[in-house]
């Protein structure tokens, strides 16, 4: 993708008027897009992003220009740019480079653009099939398609020079129940970081459906939550979206290394439940999640954040790492080149514990049970949060007795990890897509069943 005569002259030119450090980044990617709604395939899109980024470090100053034109005039510009806004550095060497391919040909068994529209076309059909023959109360089902394959180049002023290709495909399906005067809807969105064998191996379309449909029904027949304080017990698999908002950001550099985040200062100090592990890891192999190297071009690893309480790392990008005197943890992300890489979680979960999830329903008393999450908002300087739970049950004597709607779970990070009481053993990961000051990127959340001892549940 880029020659490396042309990327060493790129990256003087970038710390020519003073920069300490610089890099760049170059992509080449291919997206695929299919949606159909009520029977009908509405799109079939073929979309390609191809740029490069330079950025400039001068201490803890950084600047980021990027461009659509790679040509080597193209670069050249962009680096004078980024360097025009460096004044007075100490300067740097760049170092020879060594090469290596962070590509794993090996995990992708069949590549999305090698396969037929037709086929994909099969799987939202199949997917729709599915939802609709669940209720007649089905009124609208929307299925939708994607995948990419990306090519990225990353180089910098310490002689790192890196490339690596990502592939990932993924599935979403909603549905809508009706009963003539109101609405309710469900979703399932499964993906990995695979080809198209995603649905040889870990996606069943018609489950998809059907999943997405049978929570619309259940949720359109369920009385709306009462509120008030109560004991929660959080289901796996997207129930790890609490961890991820409320508490996993405030772990990135993005918020710690410029002091906004509420666990700043608190490295070895206990900030959970003893029984809580929570871990960031990008090596899990095909998962959403799963990156090779990061967009620095670190080589991605397993970072355990939280140990049995205890805070033991934060997830450091280059930049983060230079504020906070922390080691580079793999965690830097970004949506394309238009954006300035940052930290950024990869598959984050709560590791698994000892107890049976007959066990978290037994011994709760009266509760709610929140057996799918949705969407919500978070304050990474105080971890004040407010999450919608998409499907959920109401507890009565240690036994579930009704679905729910209309819950909301509220409060504070730090305070729920201190009041989690049982951790499952049953670890899933969901996917997703997580936004930040970098765009949005692919990430997993996960945990096993865990029940949180009170929190605030919003309802009627």
């Amino acid at each position: 993708m880029l020659d490396q005569n042309v990327a060493r002259e790129v990256l003087q030119e970038a710390v020519r008027t003073g920069g300490d450090f610089a890099e760049i980044f170059m992509e080449d990617r291919i997206d695929h897009a299919m949606g159909m709604r009520s029977h009908k395939l509405e799109s079939a899109t073929t979309s390609r992003t191809h740029g490069a980024g330079v950025r400039v470090f001068s201490g803890t100053n950084a600047i980021y220009a990027y461009t659509n034109d790679t040509s080597r005039e193209g670069l050249m510009n962009c680096a004078r740019q980024a360097a025009a806004a460096v004044r007075g550095g100490k300067g740097c060497v760049v170092a020879p480079f060594k090469p290596w391919d962070a590509s794993r040909p090996e995990e992708i068994l069949l590549l999305p653009t090698d396969v037929k529209a037709a086929l994909k076309a099969e799987k939202l059909r199949a997917a729709e099939a599915a939802a609709r023959s669940v209720s007649p109360e089905i009124v609208q089902v929307m299925a939708n398609y994607g995948d990419h394959v990306q090519d990225v180049c990353i180089c910098n002023t310490e002689g790192v020079f890196v490339t690596d290709r990502r592939v990932q495909t993924r599935l979403r399906v909603s549905a809508i129940a009706s009963n003539g005067t109101e609405n309710q809807s469900g979703s399932d969105a499964p993906g990995a970081s695979m080809g198209f064998e995603l649905f040889d191996t870990r996606v069943n379309a018609e489950e998809s459906g059907k999943i997405a449909a049978q929570q619309a029904v259940t949720m359109l027949h369920a009385p709306v939550c009462p509120a008030g304080v109560m004991p929660v017990a959080i289901d796996n698999g997207f129930g790890g979206v609490i961890f991820h908002e409320a508490c996993g950001h405030s772990l990135e550099a993005t918020s710690v290394g410029i002091g906004v985040s509420e666990f700043c200062g608190k490295l070895g100090q206990q900030i959970a439940s003893p029984i809580v592990t929570a871990i960031d890891d990008g090596t899990l192999v095909n998962n959403w999640g799963q990156i090779h190297v990061d967009d620095e071009g670190t080589p991605s690893q397993r970072t355990v954040l939280i140990e049995n309480g205890i805070l033991k790392s934060y997830m450091v990008d280059r930049l983060g790492s230079r504020r906070m005197n922390h080691p580079i943890t793999g965690s830097s992300r970004r949506e394309s080149y238009a954006y300035a890489p940052t930290s950024r979680m990869r598959s984050t979960f709560i590791a698994p514990g000892n107890d049976s999830n007959e066990e978290i329903i037994a011994s709760m008393g009266n509760g709610l049970y929140a057996r799918k999450m949705g969407g919500g908002s978070v304050n990474p300087a105080t971890g004040e949060f407010n999450f919608a739970v998409q499907e959920g049950y109401l507890v009565r004597d240690g036994k579930i007795v009704s679905p729910v709607r209309g819950a909301s779970l509220i409060g504070r990070g730090s305070e729920i990890l201190m009041k989690i009481d049982r951790v499952g053993k049953e670890l899933e990961l969901s996917q997703g897509m997580c936004g930040s000051k970098s765009g949005s990127v692919p990430t997993d959340v996960g945990q096993p069943m865990i029940r949180v001892s009170s929190i605030t549940v919003g309802g009627r």
